[in-house]
């Protein structure tokens, strides 16, 4: 895949995944439209991503918006004249304990999480109908398989997300359109800093995000990653309940 003049919507860009994807794809020749609440720090990506190659745009939003985000892909369209690629990234963690459980802030995680990937796509698909070609990515996670301790709200968004993504893929085949979407593992992020326990296979940034193009530029329909933990978390799928309760139970990689 040419990145050469391509024109790339990544949300949850100011940091994290997004800022790092955002850097090498202008590196590559791609023209960015870059989507995250804080302004300041967009401002900074841009400046940062020009001096490495390609066009960038900062476009303030909220993904939980959804005509926040049908208005910045607008906006890119007009500046850009297409959208040839968008990397629906923008997520957080956190910790729910459903002990001390916290209706609004699960609430909140799932609606970053799953329903600004859906506005997201909500303000792409129009536009990529049009052109009769697009590549939509969702950055889902290894979580999104099964459950995990204290993780309640995070695995249930990204369980979503996946789905909703397979979905979106068997909608939209033969027009033109390809769904890539990308299950991480632990990458070394704002995300996952801080935490007491050792996250296994934990991958440095760099190495994520380009494990990360690699899946898009191959169009890779489903691409799950690193490859050891991948292949538990599937394993994970088909174990006996009682059996996943126990394994699953004895680790928390939240605190």
């Amino acid at each position: 895949m040419n990145w050469n003049n391509k024109t790339v919507f990544i949300t949850g860009a100011s940091s994290g995944i997004g800022e790092a994807l955002a850097v090498e794809l202008a590196k590559r020749g791609a023209n960015l439209g870059l989507l995250a609440r804080r302004e300041d720090m967009l401002k900074e990506l841009v400046a940062k991503a020009e001096a490495n190659g390609g066009k960038s745009i900062a476009l303030p939003a909220d993904v939980t918006d959804a005509n926040a985000v049908k208005d910045a892909a607008e906006k890119l369209k007009e500046q850009l004249g297409r959208i040839d690629v968008l990397i629906a990234n923008a997520g957080i963690g956190g910790i729910t304990d459903t002990r001390k459980i916290d209706a609004e802030y699960i609430t909140k995680i799932i609606n970053i999480n799953l329903i600004g990937a859906i506005n997201s796509v909500a303000a792409v698909v129009p536009v990529m109908l049009e052109q009769r070609s697009g590549h939509i990515v969702a950055v889902s996670s290894l979580a999104g398989y099964r459950g995990l301790k204290k993780s309640s709200a995070y695995c249930a968004s990204k369980a979503g997300m996946s789905a909703f993504f397979e979905s979106v893929r068997l909608d939209l085949a033969g027009t033109g359109i390809d769904v890539s979407i990308i299950h991480p593992g632990f990458i070394k992020t704002p995300l996952t800093s801080g935490r007491d326990n050792k996250m296994p296979f934990l991958m440095e940034l760099k190495d994520g995000t380009n494990k990360i193009l690699s899946a898009i530029e191959k169009r890779k329909k489903s691409y799950a990653f690193p490859l050891p933990l991948a292949l538990f978390a599937r394993l994970g799928m088909i174990l006996p309940t009682s059996l996943y309760d126990y394994i699953a139970g004895k680790k928390n990689y939240r605190e």
